[in-house]
């Protein structure tokens, strides 16, 4: 028994360092082959700068920002649009809806997180867009529409780890809160939600990860141009997207500004993830 408990660890503890040695791997390719690229053009310029174009003047100009304002909108778009939908259907599902029905509901959420990138892509190009066009204007091509299509792509996110969260809540808060007369309702909104704080901000922190690195289904409905724009029917381009469109036939400088792209995106995602670190350390406290 005991060898086969040692057999078992040293198994998890292979899976564990596989992990991060994919994670490693990945940071050494990004930094190694984005970093040199600061050595040759500005990083100041690179970030702040607001006008792309590879093919002006012998070395071309890159600044990245309406990509990272692009990739902002929309993030934050989905946000709003997918953010509370799914943690009101995720505390449905754990502590609401009828046993039969959740039955039936869990396995069409699960299906939903494994519909391919392109297929929304092309939901959003054959009915989001036009509709888009038709409601408010515009080409349809937008910040607007590149929202509504992230903001139901995370919706699987936020409620799957919702749901768990919430279920995950001991039975005794609950029943407190209805021993001492609150409603079912009240009891849960203001005694299992609260408990389950912690989980329910790690899922919005993932459905942001999910959202700022989708490119597929932005590229197909965003529009894809590289400015500037408070306009939500306007087009913009994101940071993944830029990679995607370009990467094909980039060579020299230009590829290595892409890369360079993948580190500035890198850098995004690692910066989230540290502060719902520290949100839950200080939560913890």
């Amino acid at each position: 028994m005991q060898l086969k408990e040692k057999l078992m660890r040293g198994v998890f503890a292979l899976a564990a360092l596989c992990c991060v040695a994919a994670v490693a791997l990945i940071c050494v390719f990004l930094f190694w082959n984005g970093l040199p690229f600061f050595g040759k053009y500005s990083a100041v310029d690179f970030l702040t700068g607001t006008r792309w174009a590879p093919a002006d003047g012998d070395a071309g100009v890159y600044g990245i920002l309406p990509m990272i304002v692009g990739s902002c909108y929309v993030t934050a778009g989905a946000l709003l649009v997918g953010g509370p939908i799914g943690i009101l259907a995720g505390i449905y599902l754990a502590r609401f809806c009828p046993h039969t029905l959740a039955k039936a509901l869990t396995p069409m959420v699960s299906l939903m997180a494994g519909v391919p990138s392109v297929v929304y892509g092309f939901f959003g190009i054959t009915t989001l867009v036009p509709l888009v066009r038709r409601l408010f204007g515009g080409n349809g091509f937008s910040i607007l529409a590149a929202s509504l299509l992230l903001g139901m792509m995370i919706l699987p996110t936020v409620i799957q780890l919702t749901a768990s969260a919430v279920k995950a809540v001991p039975d005794s808060y609950y029943e407190g809160s209805l021993a001492l007369g609150a409603t079912e309702e009240r009891s849960v909104f203001r005694a299992v939600v609260p408990a389950a704080r912690s989980g329910i901000l790690a899922a919005v922190v993932l459905a942001v990860g999910r959202a700022i690195g989708e490119t597929m289904a932005v590229v197909m409905v965003a529009g894809n141009q590289p400015r500037l724009t408070g306009n939500l029917l306007k087009g913009i381009r994101t940071l993944t997207g830029n990679i995607v469109m370009e990467m094909g036939y980039a060579t020299d400088l230009h590829r290595e500004a892409l890369i360079a792209t993948g580190v500035v995106l890198f850098v995004f995602i690692l910066l989230i993830n540290l502060l719902f670190s520290a949100l839950k350390r200080r939560e913890a406290q």
